[in-house]
């Protein structure tokens, strides 16, 4: 959707080709799904993967943000604040790199958000060694420290709506 609504922005610089290449995707994509697959399944692939794929987004997003503080209106934190204690880094090597798409350098990713994937990792120095300056806390956790950390965030969110009972954890 974001790449349609992209489209309709006339300032893009080369709108046409966009447009073009967006629509042989889809084209692509679903002729060779329908040519491969009869209907049915064509159909039903079409939903599996569209699912799968946004359980694999949601897992990407979910460790750099959820169980992190909000901040309110009334907080007047500047920008370095706000993108670095409201996010965290998810800790790994090259292959946390592919499988997160560098999203597991979110606080990089949130101050420089033009700049090339494979250049957070370098940023990241540079922006950890600022935060120490500042005193201004920098959180990065392994990816299974980040899944706990969002879904104890989570259940406790939920509690108000557990009968009683079912709030111990």
């Amino acid at each position: 959707m974001s790449g349609l609504r992209a489209l309709a922005d006339r300032s893009l610089k080369h709108r046409m080709l966009e447009g073009s290449l967006l629509i042989a995707h889809c084209a692509v994509y679903l002729s060779v799904l329908f040519l491969v697959l009869p209907p049915g399944m064509a159909i039903a692939f079409l939903a599996v993967h569209q699912g799968l794929f946004g359980l694999y987004l949601g897992s990407v997003f979910a460790p750099n943000h959820k169980g992190m503080p909000i901040r309110t209106g009334n907080d007047r934190a500047d920008f370095l604040r706000r993108q670095v204690l409201t996010s965290r880094n998810v800790r790994g090597n090259w292959f946390t790199d592919i499988v997160l798409g560098g999203l597991n350098y979110q606080i990089e990713h949130h101050l420089f958000p033009s700049m090339p994937s494979p250049n957070l990792r370098k940023a990241q120095l540079v922006v950890r060694r600022y935060c120490e300056e500042l005193g201004v806390a920098y959180l990065e956790t392994s990816l299974l420290i980040s899944y706990q950390q969002a879904l104890r965030s989570l259940h406790q969110a939920g509690a108000p709506l557990r009968p009683a009972e079912a709030h111990t954890v």
